[in-house]
């Protein structure tokens, strides 16, 4: 009979579904409506952004290639980061009228989380979605969402969370439901190629954030989960840099993609509680100030990560070992060492670190007690669960990184 070991660390229980399928690699995105005809689609609406995807072309060649399969579609454009709830509702209604059953999005995080929205909404046609993001009613049917990816950022191509901005109380809200697993992903790394350097180091931040906001947990256990989230760590680090100097750099490109997806589609903390404090965090900076998302998590981790670390210090202690190669005995010092790294590492990429490099400046006394009133739902909710963080805590955070 085997004894059980005092002190070691079991793995945890867990759920796990990701149910979209993915299709990698060059020229992947011409067979965008076969995919949709196999998940069911006949009547489409794409949903886009700026002008990117008209300008380089790939608009058209997806549009060519639904008449080419006998789909029809319409579509809506205009989407901006920090999604507008206002366009989403547009969308609705313009997938009602023109009896739409499939929603492709053909962007980044923003653009898909509209669709999702939308998708949503199409479905539900007596509800408002907005009482979705508010949790005022459950999600319980939606419509199939497909994805062209065009930027390596948020994930949302794989993950079951999706974000919109009520543009009238620029109130920044996240919604986590089964319903917002898309389909299919189309991810073909060649289409990130013309992004503005600060857009790619924006979704350097995003990705590793999704994979930081999980690795943080109070729970122990989980090995492989641990090591899967510090390899992606290390992995982003090295391709990321390489990306922002070279975008076209197509294995890095690739690399990059793909940990954007994996980041966030629940691998990297299976077994241990999410943490998303600085994720919460930020919602309220950029909703407040539309402040690009990846900008805005950069703003705050450090002052997060500062602010906790003795919480739990020796696991500060295995992320500057596993990620960033430092190595002493004294997990204090290897702490502050990987959270100074970290934050030197966001400002290579020209990522800013505190409010005043974000741009909207040093802030008054009111606006932090604001945005912390905000982040904590007026004293209805703590966040994180690393160090579960009260309405003060919330405050020191924002203190710290007002300069």
């Amino acid at each position: 009979m085997v004894k059980k070991q005092e002190g070691v660390k079991h793995m945890q229980s867990f759920s796990f579904y990701s149910p979209t399928k993915v299709i990698f690699g060059k020229g992947t995105e011409l067979g965008t409506a076969d995919e949709i005809k196999k998940f069911g689609g006949s009547r489409v609406l794409i949903v886009y952004g700026g002008g990117s995807v008209v300008k380089s072309g790939l608009l058209a060649r997806i549009e060519q290639s639904l008449t080419s399969a006998g789909l029809a579609f319409t579509s809506l454009g205009g989407v901006k980061p920090n999604p507008r709830l206002f366009l989403a509702r547009e969308g609705v209604q313009k997938g009602i009228d023109f009896g739409v059953d499939f929603v492709l999005a053909v962007g980044g995080g923003s653009v898909i989380d509209t669709a999702k929205g939308i998708a949503h909404g199409i479905a539900n046609p007596g509800t408002d979605i907005w009482k979705f993001w508010l949790k005022e009613v459950e999600v319980t049917k939606s419509l199939p969402v497909g994805v062209v990816l065009t930027i390596s950022a948020a994930g949302s191509e794989t993950s079951d969370s999706a974000v919109l901005t009520d543009d009238e109380t620029w109130t920044k809200r996240g919604l986590s439901t089964e319903f917002n697993r898309p389909k299919f992903v189309v991810m073909n790394p060649e289409l990130t190629y013309t992004l503005p350097k600060y857009q790619i180091a924006c979704g350097v931040v995003d990705i590793m954030m999704h994979t930081l906001d999980r690795y943080f947990t109070p729970d122990e256990g989980n090995a492989i989960t641990d090591e899967i989230a510090e390899a992606l760590l290390r992995v982003v680090i090295k391709n990321g840099q390489v990306v922002v100097e070279n975008p076209t750099d197509y294995d890095a490109a690739s690399e990059l993609m793909w940990c954007g997806s994996l980041s966030h589609n629940g691998l990297t903390g299976l077994g241990a509680k999410k943490d998303f404090a600085t994720h919460q965090l930020s919602h309220e900076l950029s909703g407040r100030f539309d402040a690009a998302h990846g900008a805005s998590l950069a703003a705050l981790w450090g002052s997060w990560a500062r602010y906790t670390y003795q919480e739990k210090p020796e696991r500060f202690a295995r992320f500057a070992k596993n990620v960033w190669s430092i190595e002493t005995n004294d997990c204090k010092l290897a702490a502050q060492e990987a959270i100074d790294k970290t934050v030197a590492y966001f400002s290579s990429l020209g990522m800013p670190t505190s409010f005043s490099e974000l741009g909207i400046g040093v802030q008054s006394e009111e606006v932090l007690q604001d945005l912390t009133d905000r982040c904590v739902f007026h004293g209805a909710r703590t966040i994180g669960q690393f160090k579960v963080l009260n309405r003060s805590d919330v405050y020191e955070i924002y203190k710290l990184a007002n300069h």
